[in-house]
């Protein structure tokens, strides 16, 4: 329960992203369903292997590097659906800014709603 409510709130994030954002644009909420899941995807499979291997250029910004990757994954995901769509790369940096702080919110609002009681 907790995974699909995160997901979906994570769907809602994107079209909160599309909104503020004019970089961004989500067609529907299914699309915004599917983006979020491809998202996710990338950022468990595929990130951990490209912050490895950036891991030198990382330490030397900084740790700045890593809002490129996230970028690069954010245009990556919307070069792959048709829903999504990202204007350049410096929209998808912004965009994976944004969408990056609202699931930090919904990390939040969900551990909060499924904590449990101290018995």
């Amino acid at each position: 329960m907790r995974l699909l409510l995160r997901w979906v709130l994570l769907a809602g994030a994107l079209l909160l992203v599309a909104e503020v954002y004019g970089g961004v644009s989500v067609a529907s909420f299914p699309s915004a369903l599917a983006a979020a899941l491809v998202l996710g995807l990338l950022n468990t499979l595929v990130r951990p292997l490209l912050v490895l291997l950036t891991l030198p250029v990382t330490l030397l910004t900084l740790g700045l590097f890593l809002f490129v990757i996230n970028a690069a994954l954010f245009w990556a995901a919307a070069s792959m659906l048709t829903g999504l769509h990202v204007d350049g790369f410096g929209a998808a940096l912004v965009g994976s800014l944004i969408y990056s702080l609202c699931g930090m919110v919904v990390d939040v609002v969900v551990e909060r709603l499924f904590q449990r009681e101290p018995m």
